[in-house]
């Protein structure tokens, strides 16, 4: 399956601590979110899938390993980094959470759940959710922003914003905000859920390519776009 094909969700979270239960909320949230779902295999070194039983996902370290649904027709990945202080925005170590899945129906409608399901089960500063054709083009849009968290790097087809980053971008207003808030919903932790276009995001759709660009010119701070006072 090619990476145009597939469905690219990450977060960026405070960084893990041993012992940290966030792992598992996080791959417990996405298999409640997407119908049918296990994420019940580790992928090995040797890029061999082990299977898994509950919390053996949860690594005594606090890490989080490189899991799948060991479907190779149908696969869905997730699997979490650490962005070290040097090169993370603002010195601040953080968790990037990574999934990937096949860009269908199912997943489609079930896209904001997931996501969601991934930024509350991390406690993520913010997220994003973005077909792959439109990933790498929307990256390079923007350089990293120099405020640090809770401010997001890029907007994304689906976008997750703690409380605190939709404060720190000036969401919401609602004299400016209306079309997005008729695609956005709130979280249980006072977050959003923001959507920029009813399908995903195709850079190709002048419709979508306006949409994205009205967000980032609503949005100044994304991308780093305002020097820090």
């Amino acid at each position: 399956m090619t990476q145009q094909s597939r469905l690219l969700l990450t977060v960026y979270a405070p960084a893990l601590m041993s012992g940290d239960g966030r792992p598992l909320t996080v791959v417990h949230g996405m298999e409640q979110a997407l119908p049918g779902l296990s994420l019940a295999w580790e992928i090995s070194q040797e890029e061999r899938p082990i299977a898994m039983r509950g919390s053996q996902r949860q690594q005594p370290d606090g890490s989080f390993p490189l899991l799948s649904n060991g479907n190779e027709r149908y696969p869905v990945t997730i699997r979490g980094l650490e962005t070290p202080t040097s090169q993370a925005p603002g010195n601040q170590p953080l968790l990037d959470i990574h999934a990937k899945l096949s860009l269908d129906g199912t997943v489609i409608a079930a896209a904001e759940d997931v996501l969601e399901s991934m930024g509350e089960g991390a406690r993520a500063f913010w997220g994003h959710a973005t077909p792959g054709s439109a990933a790498l083009d929307i990256a390079e849009q923007t350089s990293p922003t120099l405020a640090g968290p809770p401010c997001p790097t890029h907007l994304g087809w689906l976008n997750h914003w703690a409380a605190a980053a939709a404060k720190a971008i000036g969401f919401l207003a609602p004299s400016h905000d209306a079309d997005l808030l008729s695609r956005s919903r709130r979280t249980a932790t006072g977050g959003w859920v923001v959507r920029l276009a009813n399908e995903p995001l195709d850079l190709d759709n002048p419709t979508h390519l306006d949409a994205l660009l009205r967000a980032y010119e609503r949005f100044p701070k994304i991308g780093g776009r305002v020097t820090p006072r």
